[in-house]
């Protein structure tokens, strides 16, 4: 697959997906805009981590700016696809006060960027696509498994209603305005780079530690994982191939417990872990597991990298960055 030197825009461009998307890209010959304000949910240096080697290519431009404050207008102008990665984090973070952020960075900001591509095209140029993050956490708790993109959607945190309300405005803009968007729900995206919020990320460093972990729930929970070069192939795909207004599901094909992960992570690491298990939090689901049928169909999407893989790359990376980590 090739981008033959188009401009690119990604946002968030300095998150764990947003930076392995960028790099994909510029390995694919494109000229990459990155944009990313570098809030401080978790630890900047990270952030400046994931962008180096990005910024040691010539090909590549980094704004530093809200996306609610970026003059969009000569940045979209010949551009082909906008790839929106950047977003508030977090289910367990998004109740009370939060909620603002989630909000902003969520829905306002995603608003403001399909109107500034909407503005674009009003000249007579075609609109830059805009393949759209979205989050298997739109679905909530339902008892219908495998998840699919026509079941109705649930959410149970007010992270996931932020999510659900981009996807809206996206179909939205595409059926009013001929903005041709392109929805992807991941289902919890793993390896290198990973959030160190997230339970891989942090199962490892204690594991590697000898630090106890905290397992919310009995572990029985379980979950669809998704290697993160499996979600940038389906990003470059999305852009190719997504039907304009569309929804696609995208998961790694592992969907096991928690508990089956930490028995992976034993081997991999080579050591007992400690596990203390707490009570479950507001806004968890007890299972996700995605019907990936429309993206193979659409899109030609199919997971390639299974869970003891993907956990063995991301545990690698871990233990290369300790000190980046501590």
């Amino acid at each position: 697959m090739t981008t033959d030197g188009r401009k690119i825009i990604v946002t968030g461009v300095a998150g764990f997906i947003g930076s392995s998307l960028a790099e994909r890209l510029l390995q694919e010959g494109a000229a990459v805009i990155g944009v990313d304000c570098l809030t401080d949910y978790y630890d900047v240096r990270i952030k400046r981590a994931n962008l180096a080697p990005l910024l040691a290519r010539d090909a590549f431009t980094f704004i530093e700016r809200p996306i609610l404050e970026v003059a969009w207008a000569p940045l979209l102008e010949g551009c082909a696809t906008v790839y929106h990665q950047a977003a508030q984090a977090g289910v367990r973070a998004s109740w009370g006060r939060s909620f603002e952020c989630y909000t902003t960075w969520n829905v306002l900001s995603t608003q403001r960027l399909l109107e500034a591509i909407k503005q674009s095209a009003s000249g007579g140029a075609a609109p830059a696509r805009l393949v759209y993050a979205s989050s298997s956490s739109v679905y909530g708790e339902t008892k219908l498994l495998p998840m699919h993109e026509d079941h109705r959607p649930q959410p149970m945190s007010p992270y996931g209603v932020t999510k659900l309300a981009a996807e809206h405005l996206c179909v939205l803009y595409w059926r009013n305005f001929g903005v041709p968007t392109v929805s992807l729900r991941y289902f919890t995206v793993y390896g290198p780079r990973q959030r160190p919020d997230m339970a891989f990320h942090k199962f490892i460093k204690a594991g590697l530690a000898g630090e106890p972990i905290t397992l919310y729930g009995d572990g029985e929970q379980t979950r669809d994982f998704t290697f993160i070069a499996d979600a940038v192939e389906a990003n470059l795909l999305a852009a190719q191939r997504g039907a304009p207004g569309g929804v696609y599901n995208i998961g790694g094909g592992s969907r096991i417990s928690v508990n089956r992960v930490l028995e992976i992570l034993q081997t991999i690491l080579g050591r007992a872990l400690d596990v203390r298990n707490v009570e479950r939090q507001h806004g968890d689901v007890t299972h996700t597991y995605a019907d990936v049928t429309r993206a193979a169909q659409d899109l030609g999407f199919r997971p390639k990298v299974g869970i003891e893989a993907g956990l063995r790359a991301e545990a690698e990376w871990v233990k290369a960055n300790l000190a980046l980590l501590a």
